[in-house]
């Protein structure tokens, strides 16, 4: 495949900052769009761009703004060629978005109508969009299907995501854009942002104080490996046609006790826990069927949760210097 030009919004993030490594690798040029927010530390996005850059030199461009800056936007479309857009921007996380659903909202979906409008003035630019198996709600049949009923979802997070995805349909159904929208199910690994269950569990392991555990332990994720994620991603954009829905996870589940153990079996330490009632917005179990993804994008995740909390503690002990 001939090199080409990417937009990847979000791509100092976590997600991002490996998607745009991986596109790199292959010989693409990449334009990474990040706001750098203070919904955690910018310090580490920028931690995150400095390994892209080291990667891909002068193939890796970095603009600083918002998705929602219709101007900025409009210029970046202007002075760039793309080819595609991995659009992975977003306000996250399910609790956060009870207390402040209106910035969810204004980010989540203006930012990418705004970029849809400039997707669509040029005809075939393939555009994948970041959803969540948040937009499944609290499920009761497993494993989650992209042909399940999804109008229950439970949090605003969740909600802002399945608009977007009909955002996406509109824009495909009356413009011709070739859409790709992937669930994504609870993504860990390197770089893992520092409010997210394992990247907390495994600090508390190495002092950083007791972490909430909510429930009886006994909710289960599909949790899934960056690298996966990551390969799934630059599959649904090179296969990018039509319209479609694809679940990215690994298909087997682990509760949040069995987690937490094997975290400590993992780092040689015990998690320290305080104990918290379910919260709202929380979901019982997640578990993709990926049977769609491994037959249309030859999706295959290879790394279980055991093998990928390990790379994700030599990760963390290296990233802090703790050997």
């Amino acid at each position: 495949m001939m090199a080409q030009t990417i937009l990847v919004t979000g791509g100092a993030g976590f997600i991002g900052s490996h998607v745009c490594e991986a596109l790199l690798a292959r010989g693409d040029r990449v334009v990474a769009l990040d706001n750098f927010n203070d919904f955690y530390d910018p310090a580490i996005k920028r931690r995150n761009w400095a390994e892209v850059v080291r990667s891909g030199g002068s193939r890796a461009v970095l603009r600083t703004g918002d998705i929602r800056d219709a101007q900025l936007v409009e210029s970046l479309f202007a002075e760039h060629a793309f080819d595609g857009v991995v659009h992975l921007a977003a306000m996250a996380g399910v609790r956060p978005s009870l207390k402040d659903p209106l910035h969810y909202e204004d980010v989540n979906i203006r930012g990418t109508l705004t970029l849809l409008e400039q997707v669509r003035l040029r005809r075939g630019l393939r555009f994948v969009f970041a959803s969540s198996s948040s937009v499944y709600g609290d499920h009761d049949q497993s494993p989650f299907s992209e042909a399940h009923d999804v109008r229950r979802p439970v949090s605003p997070y969740a909600a802002t995501k399945l608009s977007g995805e009909l955002h996406c349909f509109a824009y495909h159904h009356l413009h011709g854009v070739p859409v790709s929208a992937l669930r994504f199910f609870t993504v860990y690994g390197p770089r893992q942002r520092p409010e997210m269950a394992i990247h907390k569990f495994v600090a508390a392991c190495h002092g950083g104080g007791p972490v909430p555990f909510y429930g009886d332990g006994e909710t289960r994720r599909d949790y899934t490996y960056i690298d996966d994620i990551v390969d799934g991603v630059v599959r649904a954009l090179d296969r990018c046609v039509g319209y479609e829905i694809y679940n990215l996870g690994e298909s087997a589940t682990t509760s949040l006790s069995e987690l937490v153990e094997w975290i400590g079996a993992t780092t040689g330490r015990p998690v320290p826990l305080d104990r918290q009632p379910m919260q709202p917005g929380d979901v019982r179990l997640t578990c993709a069927d990926i049977s769609k993804a491994r037959a249309k994008l030859g999706y295959a995740p290879s790394t279980d949760v055991r093998a990928g909390l390990a790379r994700f503690v030599h990760w963390y002990r290296a990233a802090n210097g703790l050997g």
